[in-house]
């Protein structure tokens, strides 16, 4: 990578990096939820659905055959599929349960296979869940169905099982391919391997992959992550996603075998992020929100060009349900009326499950003004924008005092944050990788401390 090229991916910004900031996957964020939301009050949000609205289920399947250490996901690691079978059980429990307190309401338009690795079940056990969901929940004849991939995991009956309930879309784990940044994180996976998962599921009739990078891993460079960038440049994926490394060792323990001192500072993260961020846009694809990038015709940047992309607890989507039913430990979902989260610790989930409850543990009711700052998170996540008139008339006087903070942020700033264009609010371009830490500005939430969180970049 030519030292000019380097130098040029280290832009002038406006706000701190290393500022701790929430991730805006939803708002309010997680750390606010509270017991308050418990079985009884879902199981209403759940009566509340309609025949015709479009839903999204997300499965959470908590379990890892080897744990990355750089991961923050809920999961646990195990080499003995005894603990998998018993929590398998109980997630068919909770999706008849489920199933029968929204059947009649509501078609399936997407479902996600998270984790953890949901690539670790059997073969017999993904098709057996198929069937389950199916046999519970109406699904569109169009439904998506993506799948978390870990390639070290896969062989030809995993590969033919998710082929066989539907799979369309796949997303690869690959983080890095330099071998010592795999080995500082416990995640050895060479490109030959990805590369041969791609071929595979795209023989098997998968049109859309995804692949997912990290950036200010251990002993990361601006050149190995140019290297990396260029490797899965290949592979032509469908998508790109571009992460920073979320060192969060007081919440996942096992981060604590990352030695701080391999870390990229704030900086050289920074360099990072735009460095990768320009060689992905350089070699045809478009950049949608923070963090994504897919070729033009794919249907997110379809989305985004129409203004119609979203975010939730999986990134970036094109998906429009306004409801997601998160299934297994601590999966969330989002109702109209608000957010509910499955019990974490999974002895009790299966407890709650087995018996027939809905596993909620805790969530959050929406206010309007929680509406309202989450619509304007949402849009400066997205599209860096809101539009001032849409906000008013979704709003009413909630969306006029947001403007009135809008304003004073615009004129504080001088218009480095956040400026007037038009009708619109506008994230400039210097600004925008730092876009989290605009939308912390519109959290009320923040200020009160609780939870803490990854930096800015």
């Amino acid at each position: 990578m030519p030292a000019k090229a380097i130098k040029d991916a280290r832009p002038v910004l406006t706000t701190n990096p290393a500022e701790n900031v929430p991730r805006y996957t939803s708002y309010p964020t997680a750390p606010h939820f509270h017991p308050g939301v418990d079985a009884v009050v879902v199981r209403g949000w759940m009566d509340a659905l309609e025949g015709d609205d479009e839903i999204s289920l997300y499965l959470h399947i908590p379990y890892c055959d080897r744990l990355c250490w750089f991961c923050a996901c809920h999961t646990k690691q195990t080499r003995h599929y005894a603990p998998v079978a018993t929590f398998l059980h109980s997630l068919h429990r909770e999706i008849e349960t489920v199933g029968r307190l929204v059947s009649g309401r509501g078609k399936v338009r997407a479902v996600h296979f998270g984790g953890g690795s949901p690539t670790m079940l059997k073969p017999d056990d993904i098709l057996a869940l198929g069937r389950a969901l199916r046999d519970r929940f109406d699904f569109l004849d169009d439904a998506s169905l993506s799948v978390e991939i870990d390639p070290n995991d896969m062989d030809e009956g995993r590969l033919d099982a998710f082929a066989a309930i539907g799979m369309t879309r796949a997303s690869l784990g690959v983080q890095d391919f330099d071998p010592k940044v795999q080995r500082a994180i416990n995640r050895e996976q060479s490109f030959a391997l990805t590369r041969s998962i791609v071929d595979a599921v795209r023989a098997r009739g998968v049109a859309s992959v995804n692949l997912d990078l990290l950036y200010g891993l251990p002993h990361q460079t601006c050149e190995s992550v140019a290297t990396t960038v260029a490797q899965a440049l290949t592979l032509a994926p469908d998508r790109l996603a571009l992460f920073g490394y979320a060192h969060v060792p007081w919440f996942k323990k096992h981060q604590t075998m990352i030695d701080e001192a391999w870390l990229p500072d704030s900086a050289a993260r920074l360099a990072q992020s735009q460095l990768t961020a320009r060689l992905i846009v350089e070699a045809g694809y478009e950049a949608l929100g923070l963090d994504h990038f897919a070729k033009p015709e794919d249907t997110l940047a379809i989305a985004a060009r129409a203004g119609k992309i979203r975010r939730n607890f999986q990134g970036y989507t094109e998906d429009q349900c306004e409801t997601l039913i998160g299934l297994g430990p601590s999966s969330i979902s989002r109702y109209r009326q608000g957010y509910a989260q499955n019990i974490v610790a999974t002895g009790e989930y299966e407890k709650a499950a087995n018996s027939g409850q809905v596993a909620t543990a805790r969530g959050i009711e929406f206010s309007v003004d929680d509406q309202a700052r989450g619509w304007v998170i949402e849009r400066l996540m997205c599209q860096f924008a809101f539009s001032a008139t849409d906000l008013v008339e979704r709003f009413g006087n909630v969306g006029q005092r947001l403007l009135c903070e809008a304003s004073r942020l615009a004129i504080a700033s001088a218009g480095q944050v956040l400026r007037l264009e038009g009708e619109s609010f506008v994230v400039p371009e210097e600004s925008r990788p730092l876009v989290r830490t605009v939308a912390a500005k519109f959290d009320k939430y923040l200020k009160n401390g609780i939870g803490r969180h990854s930096a800015a970049v």
